[in-house]
């Protein structure tokens, strides 16, 4: 086992953990924090994406042992006390998602993208977020709601 301290969400949390032990069941399992979904597991889907030191990255992929020392963001921290990120309320807004499994993972690798690109374009989002998965919407209304967001940004 190895002790790791890392910042979550603005908090220090810690624990000690196997060494091969993922950052996503670290996250789920030992801090409780489950809006970061896992899917297949191999990096493939996006549903586990995390923000770690301001950069998207899947949590499935990395282990929790190199998470010791950084900053991780999860879905849950961009909503402290129940207020929608602009991001999420332009998602809602844009009837982004069905299902909800995929949500996090775009919604963190979206975050992560406008906060390095907040001027965006239509192609620009399409290829940030081409590395995720949705099964259900057909990623119009995915695509609609960040270039909501960024067009809010930009005129607020």
């Amino acid at each position: 086992m190895v002790d790791i301290a890392v910042t979550v969400n603005g908090a220090p949390r810690s624990g000690s953990v196997e060494p091969r032990k993922t950052l996503a069941d670290f996250l789920r399992d030992d801090l409780d924090l489950t809006g970061t979904h896992v899917g297949c597991e191999h990096g493939v889907c996006g549903a586990c994406t995390v923000i770690v030191d301001g950069r998207a990255v899947r949590s499935c992929l990395m282990l929790a042992v190199q998470a010791a020392g950084r900053d991780v963001i999860t879905i849950e921290g961009l909503a402290p006390g129940g207020e929608l990120s602009p991001l999420q309320q332009a998602m809602w807004d844009a009837h982004s998602f069905q299902c909800g499994f995929c949500t996090p993972g775009f919604v963190m690798q979206a975050t992560a993208f406008l906060a390095a690109r907040p001027d965006a374009d239509e192609q620009q989002v399409r290829e940030a977020l081409s590395g995720n998965i949705c099964r259900c919407t057909g990623y119009q209304s995915i695509i609609d709601g960040v270039l909501l967001a960024a067009q809010r940004s930009r005129e607020g």
